[in-house]
């Protein structure tokens, strides 16, 4: 059956190949990282069956199992089917995911929107064969810079008397050309950012060519006629609500994450398929029963009115899943270990970081990419690492230090640094 299947057209479903070797990657696709535990352990068993017992979580809150065979595909999509989850959209030229932030008051309200739209452009007609895959996210206010990295960003600001607003920003992104995002409109009530959300989707994918991103354009037609086509792909349209009597009675009741998370490290992302269905086990036993991908690709247990916060932390370290002392904030790709691009090996590098850095280095977040692509976000990080050449029997690898000291992206500090040359630098570091 695999050698029947054209892995070019399954995109769209969140399907990648990995190699030569026909092997795939499949993300799952789960809106503001939220999953019960039914579905964080259907996942797990999927990736005990399937993916030898392993899975990728990604920065924006997703979930990849790597290594699995086109003759698997079917049963795998009817038991993701089975428990509500998706992978539509999640690679391919569509609106991926819709990522948020999890910290601080609001993940109620927060969570609604991202509900709502990924529920609404998940599988539109009108909306995929997009040039190239576009990033959506919602922020709870204007914590870091992820607002300035999303090809649209809406940051929540919370009830103004009567109404609630949102600033949405456009055309950011990160990659081989970061770019920061613009603000394209201030104080929008959110009743009306569903048709601009559309709005800026559609001149997108009319005066996007193939393969670009949405910062391409704005680099090739700048901000006023973008504006000016936005208007024209605006004009008229309705308000459309996004929340209903029950969200907003009864909202604060019924989100996970209402009252916090409990936040169990995952090296590099990569999680033990026993883990997860341990962690989902407790969620339901001294928990709300849901759990989430954090943008830190770690495990967090929900707490809401009712949980009893200690029980659950004592039976999560009983576990051995939260550990008593702080650990190092590092995000990574799969880099060399499972993706094609990925030019250096990053999850050895991070467990090298972890001994440079020891104690000091935990009150800072880094992040470690495998190319210049940076699916990792080293940009966002206090410090970002960059593999940029890879290890040949005549050269070694090189590796690029990015710092960030503001609210904007992080910029180059070393360039074309040898392994032993960035250890070296970052055991510098005060």
């Amino acid at each position: 059956m695999s050698d029947t299947i054209d892995y070019r057209t399954l995109k769209i479903n969140g399907i990648y190949q990995q190699n030569a070797a026909a092997d795939l990657m499949l993300r799952v696709k789960l809106p503001a990282g939220v999953l019960s535990a039914v579905q964080a352990t259907a996942v797990a068993d999927l990736a005990g069956d399937f993916a030898g017992g392993a899975l990728h979580l990604t920065c924006r809150g997703n979930v990849e199992l790597h290594g699995l065979r086109g003759e698997q595909l079917a049963q795998i999509f009817r038991r993701l089917q089975a428990v509500g989850l998706t992978s539509r959209g999640a690679c391919g030229g569509a609106v991926r995911a819709v990522a948020c932030s999890t910290d601080g008051d609001n993940f109620d309200r927060i969570q609604l929107l991202v509900e709502r739209l990924h529920r609404h452009f998940t599988g539109n007609p009108h909306f995929e064969g997009l040039p190239k895959k576009f990033k959506l996210a919602v922020e709870n206010g204007y914590q870091g810079a992820h607002h300035l990295c999303q090809d649209l960003a809406l940051v929540y600001l919370g009830w103004e008397g009567e109404r609630e607003l949102c600033d949405l920003w456009v055309a950011g992104g990160l990659g081989r050309q970061p770019q920061e995002a613009f603000l394209l409109a201030n104080r929008v009530p959110v009743e009306r950012l569903l048709p601009l959300v559309e709005g800026v989707l559609r001149v997108y994918q009319q005066h996007t060519p193939a393969g670009k991103r949405l910062k391409h354009l704005l680099a090739e037609i700048g901000e006023p006629q973008f504006r000016t086509l936005l208007a024209k792909e605006t004009v008229g349209a309705p308000s459309l609500p996004l929340a209903s009597p029950l969200d907003d009675q009864l909202g604060a009741a019924i989100a996970p994450g209402t009252g916090g998370w409990i936040e169990l490290p995952v090296l590099a992302g990569q999680l033990a398929a026993d883990d997860l269905r341990r962690a989902a086990a407790i969620a339901v036993e001294a928990g709300d029963g849901f759990l989430a991908i954090s943008r830190e690709q770690n495990v967090l247990v929900s707490l809401s009115a009712g949980v009893d916060e200690q029980t659950l932390r004592v039976a999560l370290q009983q576990a051995g899943l939260l550990p008593a002392e702080p650990f190092l904030r590092c995000r990574a790709c799969p880099g060399s270990h499972e993706c094609p691009k990925g030019l250096v090996a990053t999850r050895d590098l991070l467990r090298q970081l972890d001994e440079v850095l020891g104690t000091r280095g935990r009150a800072r977040s880094w992040a470690v990419s495998g190319c210049p692509n940076g699916c990792s976000q080293p940009q966002l990080a206090d410090y970002g690492i960059v593999g940029v050449r890879k290890a040949t029997e005549s050269q070694e690898d090189r590796y690029d230090l990015l710092h960030r000291d503001g609210e904007g992206f992080g910029q180059p500090l070393r360039t074309g640094l040898s392994r032993d040359e960035l250890l070296a630098a970052l055991a510098e570091l005060g």
